[in-house]
């Protein structure tokens, strides 16, 4: 079961760089959750290295307390863009079954990097 924990943690590491550089390769998914008042693309760029930035440093033992943490910020960060995309008369990506769904994978993404960022109690 030791292994459990190191296989999550290089799994979210590759979920976050790979999420980041979707943000480069389809823009166009991330920008239709922001409001037209912000400035769209500048959000989506530094999202998108912030993703890949935390991803590597999930993969760098020295990092990885700082990185998963700043997976968790950001996550509940981006929590209200999910809840207003479901009260949406035309979600973000797809449809009100999509966006439901999407809706509580955050929480799980938001557990996951809670789990990574905790540190192992030391037996005795």
């Amino acid at each position: 079961m030791k292994f459990i924990k190191p296989a999550l943690t290089y799994l979210f590491g590759a979920f976050m760089i790979l999420g980041g550089i979707a943000h480069f390769t389809s823009p166009e998914m991330y920008l239709k959750f922001l409001p037209e008042f912000l400035p769209r693309e500048l959000i989506n760029i530094l999202a998108g290295v912030a993703e890949i930035a935390v991803g590597i440093g999930v993969f760098i033992p020295r990092t990885r307390s700082w990185a998963t943490l700043g997976i968790l910020v950001m996550m509940l960060a981006f929590l209200p863009l999910h809840i207003i995309d479901v009260f949406k008369a035309d979600p973000a990506i797809g449809s009100h079954e999509a966006a439901l769904i999407r809706l509580p994978l955050q929480f799980v993404f938001i557990a996951w990097a809670w789990y990574i960022n905790r540190r192992e109690k030391t037996p005795g």
